[in-house]
């Protein structure tokens, strides 16, 4: 139950992955068959991600991974930010209130660290300044009035994550998307550069409808092993290039249109496609599925240890959640997560995002900033379901925490 984590290759995928690893083994640039073949299977999984999320075949660029589409999207805007601010160069009869000044980038605090940890390096590098905003204690949301309070006449990025990995909770993009575009408008009439509009969306894509068009965004992150593809993502940037820049971190060979250079992973590529074929195909019943078992789970706790006993840190009023998380803490001293798990004989689960596995006893930070009380973090458990988890599976899950939550307090007693 980790699979917020990561996901298993669909048997689809495995098929995909498979045959192009057999079948399309030339290089996609070379123009005699066994290459164009390949550029052909990169070209339908293209499409395929572009359904996937609503967009434009032409906005999709492939990369290594999430954290890999995160980092190109902060360092581009940044450098066109830089490059924007010199073109200038002090035509302009009145000078923009944003020159001069450093890049300015608003985000919050429960994101990923692929987003908060190159900001961090950005500030300590004195190349941008960032606003890391407080979610709502109340919805454990990014509140769209918060944003827009954050952005400055140097602000050229917000990016605030879709859906959280550790609570579910589900942020409400499309209102700071039309709040920022609103913004935009009067910002263009000032002078000032205009904001774009970044989601990290690696946690929603699978577990419900994704829609750029809906969502407002300028980039949005995919990432294949959170929907049953293979470890490698892709970056929807809209109007790639023309209405909204890119530029490269990598230079090489002249791939993906110079925007990501290097021999594109074929297979990888096929299997993504695949899996995003799936999600396309089958989201509402995989979401319908999930959200059967995550409510049949959370009853069962309650059923099973009492309202008192436990609680639920992921449900906020208001607020949309994803349909597979729960996460949750037994009261306790001696109930940590960490040591409920240990004891647990079948539940494979974590106590966060499992990229901090090796925090130690720290409470999950996420949490903390959501409000939930520091001794009811420290003995977070976080279960995430999958498309092919069953209830039966959840009473054998609920059986082995009761065995492991018996036993912990039976050693404190005596």
């Amino acid at each position: 139950m980790d699979y917020n984590a990561t996901t298993p290759l669909d048997p689809e995928v495995i098929r995909a992955v498979t045959e192009a690893m057999r079948d399309a083994w030339g290089n996609p640039s070379s123009p005699y068959p066994a290459g164009q073949k390949a550029k052909d299977i990169i070209g339908a999984a293209r499409e395929s991600l572009a359904k996937m999320v609503g967009g434009s075949t032409q906005d999709i660029v492939f990369t290594s991974g999430g954290t890999e589409a995160n980092n190109l999207v902060i360092h581009s805007v940044v450098r066109h930010f830089h490059k924007s601010d010199a073109s200038k160069g002090g035509t302009a009869k009145h000078p923009s209130p944003a020159e001069g000044a450093k890049p300015h980038i608003v985000t919050c605090t429960v994101e990923h660290d692929s987003i908060r940890l190159p900001l961090e390096h950005m500030v300590g590098e004195q190349v941008a300044e960032v606003t890391f905003v407080p979610v709502s204690k109340v919805s454990g949301q990014a509140e769209a009035d918060d944003i827009l309070a954050a952005i400055r006449p140097a602000t050229c990025l917000v990016t605030v994550m879709l859906a959280n990995n550790e609570t579910g909770v589900v942020m409400p993009i499309p209102e700071i998307s039309r709040r920022v575009r609103a913004l935009n408008q009067e910002r263009a009439a000032s002078g000032l550069p205009a904001v774009l509009l970044h989601t990290d969306a690696a946690q929603a894509l699978g577990k419900r409808r994704v829609d750029v068009e809906d969502l407002g965004v300028d980039f949005l992150t995919i990432v294949g092993h959170k929907f049953y593809g293979p470890r490698i993502g892709a970056l929807y940037v809209r109007g790639l290039g023309e209405q909204t820049p890119l530029h490269p971190m990598l230079f090489g060979g002249g791939q993906e249109r110079s925007f990501r250079p290097g021999t594109e992973n074929t297979p990888m590529i096929a299997g993504l496609g695949k899996a995003a074929e799936l999600v396309t195909e089958n989201c509402e019943a995989y979401a319908a599925h999930m959200r059967d078992v995550r409510d049949y789970l959370e009853e069962r706790l309650a059923a099973e240890f009492g309202e008192k006993k436990i609680h639920l840190n992921s449900q906020f009023p208001g607020a949309e959640r994803l349909p597979n998380t729960c996460n949750f803490s037994f009261r306790g001293p001696q109930l940590q997560g960490r040591v409920v798990l240990a004891q647990c004989r079948m539940l494979l689960a974590s106590v966060g995002a499992a990229c901090h596995s090796d925090h130690g006893d720290r409470p999950s930070p996420v949490l903390l900033s959501c409000g939930i009380p520091f001794d009811v973090a420290r003995n977070a458990l976080r279960l995430s379901v999958g498309r092919s988890t069953t209830r039966a599976e959840v009473d054998l899950v609920v059986q082995d925490l009761k065995q492991a939550v018996g036993w912990l307090e039976g050693q404190a007693r005596s």
